[in-house]
């Protein structure tokens, strides 16, 4: 007689079905959701940047019926991101590790500002915080279309970190001769005051900004100035190619669902896998009526 698989949870449909709307992008039901969210969150940044035009210091009648609307649409949008919140947590098998998961943090930090605002009486230093709520439209990355696309990026960016780390550090050795260099040939006299002044401008020359805050005058800084410049021009194609070499010869070749597991929210499974690559646990559990 054979023993019942460890793995087999049963769970009711209500939930299960609700887990493949918020979570999920693989029925309409889900991509709708997901679309409205993005918008939601799109809107709400919108509206953070527009309340940042009007003052609130002594307002006008008319800026102050401006901020009323506003605000009334930020709880609007508040509200939505709460119950979308206390959804998530009621549909997983684990709201712990939703609630402590990179996406759980983020949701919270878009719901907490406004409440904070409403028991502090102010929202003037909160502003950075609830701009944090552009972070959620990472989940659209979910969308079936772009699953696959941002696997494989990741992957080539994954594989080529060895490359772009000594370039990194090709990069480092140069701006550090170069800013040594820099100082001896100008001095204080011209701005370079110190080693690491000088070393700033030679990394914002081989980032060809050149900010002209810090300029040589003698020739030979000049001569050197030139070679950063067109050093830093041929610098910025070597990591694009790293990673774009990675990304032609290492090309993903299977099919990216986009699935999440209910017991550890993680994504990025084949999709005829049966069970979750990083937690081990069935993908599919038996579902209730």
């Amino acid at each position: 007689m054979s023993s019942p698989d460890k793995q087999t949870v049963t769970i009711p449909r209500w939930k299960n079905r609700l887990h493949e709307i918020i979570f999920e992008a693989d029925t309409t039901a889900g991509k709708i959701f997901d679309v409205v969210l993005l918008l939601s969150i799109i809107c709400s940044v919108v509206l953070i940047c527009l309340e940042s035009m009007v003052p609130r210091d002594n307002p006008t009648p008319e800026q102050q019926n401006y901020l009323n609307i506003l605000n009334t649409w930020e709880w609007v949008f508040t509200i939505m991101f709460t119950v979308e919140y206390l959804l998530r947590i009621l549909c997983v098998q684990r709201p712990l590790k939703y609630i402590c998961s990179f996406y759980g943090i983020v949701d919270l930090l878009a719901l907490l500002p406004s409440y904070l605002a409403l028991v502090a009486r102010t929202d003037s230093s909160l502003g950075v915080v609830r701009s944090l709520r552009l972070l959620r439209a990472l989940r659209v990355y979910k969308l079936v279309w772009l699953m696959s696309e941002a696997d494989e990026m990741w992957n080539a960016i994954r594989k080529s970190r060895g490359k772009v780390i000594v370039f990194l550090g090709v990069v480092v050795i140069a701006v550090t001769v170069a800013g040594t260099a820099m100082y001896e040939i100008e001095g204080p006299e011209s701005g370079f005051d110190t080693i690491p002044d000088s070393m700033y401008w030679a990394v914002v020359t081989v980032s060809t900004v050149g900010y002209g805050d810090i300029t040589p005058q003698t020739t030979a800084g000049k001569v050197l100035t030139s070679f950063l410049i067109l050093l830093g021009y041929s610098l910025i194609i070597v990591p694009t190619g790293f990673v774009t070499t990675e990304f032609l010869s290492a090309k993903l070749q299977r099919e990216v669902t986009t699935q999440a597991c209910p017991h550890c929210i993680r994504e990025g499974h084949d999709a005829d896998a049966v069970h979750c690559k990083f937690c081990g646990e069935i993908l599919n559990p038996t579902v209730e009526d």
